[in-house]
């Protein structure tokens, strides 16, 4: 019984990847640039919901950054993965179930971090 359930692990390690959703490079992209679009549309609209202190240029060039910090993933199976994962992030902002500390902490990630030892912060002009 156990073997036969092994030799079908091994076949599908053995065989090609089967595509998630999408069949080649270009529907994936395809897809990508729809995501991109649905954020884009809904950067307004957060804004506006969640009382943040962005601007919507803003909040449409953060969108950019993080959709170009993934600009380089080439694998259809990869890009599908992150398209769902945007989707649901994309969801759960629109249905309002996030916090404004969740949308704020996109923001946070591109900040300088705050010095940490005594002679930067002399020179940075922050209180030890």
């Amino acid at each position: 019984m156990a073997a036969a359930g092994a030799g079908k692990v091994a076949k599908a390690a053995g065989a090609a990847a089967k595509p998630i959703f999408s069949r080649d490079l270009g529907e994936a992209k395809r897809r990508v640039r729809e995501l991109y679009r649905a954020w884009y549309r809904e950067v307004p609209n957060a804004v506006h919901l969640y009382q943040l202190d962005i601007s919507v240029k803003q909040g449409r060039d953060k969108v950019r950054e993080m959709f170009m910090k993934n600009a380089h993933v080439t694998d259809p199976r990869v890009i599908d993965i992150l398209v769902i994962k945007g989707k649901m992030e994309l969801q759960e902002t629109t249905r309002v179930w996030k916090q404004r500390t969740h949308i704020m902490r996109f923001f946070h990630e591109t900040e300088t971090p705050r010095p940490k030892d005594f002679l930067s912060k002399f020179y940075a002009g922050h209180d030890p």
